[in-house]
């Protein structure tokens, strides 16, 4: 008989997200029904369980990352709000993203021909395929090429290669703190051909604001174009999450879609990105606004 699985996260049935440093005085919490799998990484602790109400939930380092029933929030409009601001990116690069949510939003676009993913942790890809099937279905996409490895030292080796990079990171402790420095976003730039386009997670405005206007002035000292959106999404802190849209042209309005569709196929191919969306969320109430100017 196998043994029941159990993980410190989880008391009397319930996962919960506590952060005395993201998140202080308030929680996460989530009822389990299930937990599927736990196991310690070599960069990271990664936990899956089924709960009664979100589905499968994939948790790294004891901070949820992606649940079945709301995960599309996020994919579609880190990966879409970039991907509308290229008038048409071929060649497009995730950073981190290892459940493979946001290559499948990418792999929507018929311009695109080859889509890359750099991820450092080959257990989030390997247990995403077992435990989150239809995010990480997009892996047997004849587009998609996969890079196990530190994002940086990967994109050192291209110079004016990618339309759209997408980073994909946790929240900026352990792996992923890195990933909200200057260096990295000079990386990124060089990175990039003429015309290409970036978005990054960018925390929630109502906890790490002093995070998130950092993180703008760092862009804005690489990118000429850096504006800040967000969209909902009920398990993360807050209900909220925020994206840096950053652009090498300096006549691209990131807040409007470069190329549409209509609303029959948007309604087609996505659950919560449409084009007027792309512009409402950039739309920042009066005091994010006044913060980030």
């Amino acid at each position: 008989m196998s043994q029941e699985i159990t993980h410190p996260t989880i008391v009397d049935g319930w996962f919960r997200e506590i952060s005395d440093t993201m998140w202080p005085g308030q929680a996460m919490t989530l009822k389990v029904e299930k937990v599927l799998h736990h196991e310690r990484s070599k960069y990271q602790d990664v936990l899956i369980f089924k709960s009664t109400d979100y589905g499968n939930v994939l948790v790294l380092d004891n901070v949820i990352q992606a649940t079945e029933r709301d995960e599309f929030s996020y994919q579609e409009m880190i990966s879409h709000l970039a991907l509308n601001s290229h008038p048409e990116p071929k060649k497009v690069l995730v950073i981190g993203g290892g459940d493979g949510g946001v290559l499948r939003e990418i792999v929507k676009h018929e311009s695109v021909e080859e889509a890359w993913l750099c991820d450092i942790d080959e257990a989030v890809i390997r247990l995403s395929k077992q435990y989150l099937p239809e995010m990480s279905a997009s892996y047997d996409h004849p587009k998609v090429k996969t890079y196990i490895g530190d994002g940086f030292e990967f994109l050192k080796k291209y110079q004016n290669t990618f339309d759209v990079i997408i980073t994909d990171s946790s929240d900026p402790e352990g792996p992923a703190e890195t990933l909200f420095q200057e260096d990295y976003f000079k990386l990124l730039n060089s990175a990039l051909t003429d015309k290409g386009v970036i978005t990054t997670q960018a925390e929630s405005m109502w906890i790490h604001l002093p995070i998130i206007r950092d993180l703008k002035r760092v862009c804005r000292s690489v990118f000429p174009v850096a504006e800040y959106a967000y969209t909902t999404i009920p398990t993360y802190p807050t209900g909220q999450i925020g994206f840096m849209v950053c652009c090498k042209d300096i006549n691209v309005n990131v807040k409007q879609p470069l190329r549409e569709i209509s609303d029959e196929k948007e309604a087609q191919l996505y659950k919560y990105y449409n084009k007027r969306i792309h512009g409402a969320a950039f739309t920042l109430p009066t005091w994010v606004a006044k913060e980030l100017q």
